[in-house]
């Protein structure tokens, strides 16, 4: 197709913003993490901050979450702990103009609330000092610790007025439903600050990722975390979530769409 516009009207075009709206980063060491962790939470860390399913999902040649091989910094570390390389790999490679950080793996892998959410403020400060601050094409998202609403309303009032956070960040599979009232105070005070809560592919809920119990493989547990996000929209619509919060935004990231319009279709026919 040939364009009719002539070169004068071009002359002035702007070039469209590039967002990449899922960038991955996470701490080149746990002493990186050290610097922004309380004191109190260090050894508490040390013993029990493993908890969780950590690549108990993914294929057994692929130790780093399913990322590329040649993701791994040059200076050592695991991929996405190196603003050098990511600015070399990503952003000034592809000429990306924004880029919206989802520090994943860090929020839900214990159940202990104080520690969650010491957690989560260690990593909140980490991406503004680390990544956004010397790099202003990044931007952060505002982790919490999902399950216990009043504690994650806290951090996004403490951070919400900050706009170099853009989003909060939550993962799909939760203790409930989203839905329930547990989580409300999170939605509350995402309104409130006119922030959008972006839930990401994955979490450790403790529960199974179908509704038939325990898969065996990866590409079991790959192919059917779309059932989370179904159940997760299911909840949020017939839990009034988006009558109680009418200025609410909430972002699916990573779980595809094909299944929504006949998700929406049995919805609308029940």
């Amino acid at each position: 197709m040939v364009s009719t516009l002539s070169r004068a009207e071009t002359a002035g075009a702007v070039r469209p913003t590039l967002v990449d709206g899922d960038i991955h980063t996470t701490f080149a060491s746990p002493a990186v993490l050290k610097k922004y962790l309380s004191p109190r939470w260090h050894d508490y860390h040390d013993q029990y901050g493993g908890w969780g399913y950590h690549g108990s999902n993914y294929p057994k040649d692929a130790p780093y979450g399913g990322s590329r091989g040649d993701s791994l910094p040059p200076e050592g570390g695991p991929p996405g702990s190196s603003l050098p390389f990511l600015r070399e790999q990503l952003l000034d490679e592809w000429g990306i103009d924004l880029a919206i950080n989802n520090p994943l793996g860090h929020s839900q892998k214990n159940r202990h609330p104080e520690y969650l959410a010491a957690l989560c403020s260690a990593t909140n400060d980490w991406q503004l000092a680390e990544w956004t601050e010397p790099e202003p094409r990044i931007k952060a998202s505002i982790v919490v610790p999902a399950d216990y609403g009043d504690l994650a309303a806290r951090e996004i009032d403490r951070l919400g007025p900050n706009p170099n956070y853009v989003q909060v960040l939550m993962s799909i599979r939760t203790a409930e439903p989203l839905g329930r009232p547990r989580y409300w105070p999170i939605y509350e005070a995402a309104e409130r600050h006119g922030l959008p809560i972006g839930i990401h592919f994955g979490g450790h809920s403790g529960h199974p990722i179908t509704g038939a119990g325990w898969p065996s493989y990866y590409y079991e547990y790959h192919s059917g975390m779309s059932q989370s996000f179904q159940s997760q929209v299911i909840s949020l619509v017939y839990e009034g979530v988006f009558e109680r919060f009418p200025g609410l935004k909430m972002v699916m990231i990573e779980g595809g769409f094909a299944w929504l319009p006949p998700l929406a279709w049995r919805m609308d026919s029940h």
